[in-house]
């Protein structure tokens, strides 16, 4: 009994912690790709590492001027959304990998999977957007 309530509170913290980490998904995606592309060309460690956060802040700070200053729905809406996609993707694999061991494979684990990313990418799109509107708002 003791081992159950424990997977199950391990469970709600790595929902939690998903759910809190999610809009830093494209950041951590671009940084890495230009930490890898840095390297790649022969490039320091230090420098790549340079190159990673300074990728990794462009994105932050591009999708936040386009909350912040476009006047059109649709193109803030497209902004989040290419923010949120990598979240849900974070989303649905964390899930997937918790819930992989606990239900047999087929179509109710991918619909769960698919919930628990799909939550996770709304939850990124709410998240920036608040942080969008409160630091250009100002």
């Amino acid at each position: 009994m003791t081992l159950i309530l424990l997977a199950i509170s391990l469970t709600i913290a790595l929902c939690v912690l998903a759910y809190n980490l999610a809009i830093y998904a494209l950041p951590f995606a671009a940084g890495l790709t230009a930490f890898q592309y840095a390297y790649a060309a022969d490039a320091s460690f230090l420098m790549a590492g340079l190159a990673a956060i300074s990728a990794a802040l462009a994105s932050i700070a591009l999708v936040i001027a386009v909350v912040g200053f476009a006047k059109n729905p649709t193109l803030r809406l497209i902004a989040l959304a290419i923010f949120a996609i990598p979240a849900a993707v974070a989303g649905y694999a964390l899930v997937h990998g918790i819930a992989k061991h606990m239900i047999d494979g087929g179509l109710v684990l991918n619909l769960l999977c698919g919930a628990g990313g799909l939550f996770i990418g709304i939850a990124a799109i709410f998240n920036l957007y608040a942080v969008g509107t409160a630091v250009l708002s100002r």
